[in-house]
This record gives structure tokens, sequence and C-alpha cells, in this order.
């Protein structure tokens, strides 16, 4: 069973997205900031990156089996035209689930079992989980092994953070640093327990 992680592109105030869903176009801008072209795996976009983001991306990539979603995310994205980019079985966390299908599971138990769901189809690969109010519940739950973070060096001075308010935790590391450019993704783990609280 693979490591439970989760990560967003994040402005050095915390923010996934500013005021009312904007500043994408500027979060994201290191998806077209090198000469790597790199096509997701639907098919559904190619972005161009340096040669560390692709590898660093890549990576990720092939290191996912399945994803857990917040359904404001699934609406908002209009369930990305039918299936995640990436190409995983996306698990929806919601209190308004839908029917399920091939490309995606509505959860209505719980952050532990949308998880566990999401496991069943990741096999020996990771889990992702977005940002927000589903990575503050599997945090709390102690469910999640490292934090990806692409930082990206804006300000958006409000709007939805990385995470929302919880229980505090230590991180361990960085376990790594990739410089990209416009960005620089950054890698912890996640500390529990006595090991954290000794700190």
């Amino acid at each position: 069973m693979g490591k439970v992680y989760t990560g967003a592109s994040t402005s050095i105030d915390g923010y996934v997205s500013g005021p009312d869903f904007s500043g994408f176009d500027r979060l994201f801008r290191w998806y077209e900031s090198g000469d790597v072209a790199f096509t997701v795996p639907t098919g559904a976009m190619t972005v161009h990156l340096t040669p560390a983001s692709a590898a660093y991306f890549g990576g990720l990539i092939q290191a996912t089996g399945a994803l857990v979603v917040g359904r404001k995310l699934y609406d908002y994205t209009n369930a990305w035209g039918g299936q995640h980019p990436m190409g995983v079985h996306t698990v929806v966390l919601t209190h308004r689930p839908l029917e399920d299908n091939e490309h995606f599971t509505f959860c209505s138990d719980g952050i532990e079992k949308a998880i566990e769901i999401a496991q069943s189809h990741a096999g020996d690969k990771g889990v992702g989980l977005n940002s927000g109010e589903v990575a503050r519940q599997a945090i709390d739950a102690g469910l999640v092994d490292e934090i990806f973070l692409d930082l990206v060096p804006v300000l958006l001075g409000g709007g939805t953070p990385f995470f929302a308010p919880g229980k505090g935790y230590q991180l361990e590391g960085p376990l790594s640093v990739i410089e990209g450019s416009e960005v620089t993704h950054l890698r912890y783990k996640v500390r529990y327990g006595d090991a954290a609280e000794a700190e």
C-alpha cells in the first residue's frame, strides 16, 4: 500500500486560490514556464515545464494510484469533463452523493472510508488528497504521510487556504527541494503523536 499525501500550488501566504476562486493564472503560471511539453495521462491538456518540474510532476503522477477530492472541487471543475486529468480513480467526499461510475466513487461515510476506497483502487501506489477541508480532515485523523507544496512567489492576500483550520502538526523536512521556474517544489513528512510533541 502506497503513501497518502496532499499537495497543491500555493502562494507564499498560504492560499490555493484567491478571493472568489481567483488567482489561478498566477498560481499555475509555472505550468507554462519551460520548454518540456508534458501531456497528462488522459491527454486532456499539455503543459510546458522546466526539466526539473517535468521530472517532479511526472514522478508524482507515476506514484499516484487514486485521488480523494471534495464535492466543491468536483463541481467547480464540472467533473473534469468526466475523468480526472491524472487518469486515476477519484473518490469524491460529499454529503450529496451522485451515482458511482467507472471513474468516480461518491462517499458520504467520512474521510477514513474515502481513503480506504481510494486505496482499494490504488493498489501499491499512493493516494492523493486535494488541499483544504479534505486534507484537514485526513491530517486530523492521522492519515496523511506527506505534504507536497508547489510554492509560487505570489501573495494573494486572502481566499482559500491550503489547510482549513484544524489541529496543529509539525512537519519533518523538507525531504526534497526542487527548483523550477516560478515555483519551488517542497516535500515534507507529517509528524504525529509523541515524536511531534517532543519537539
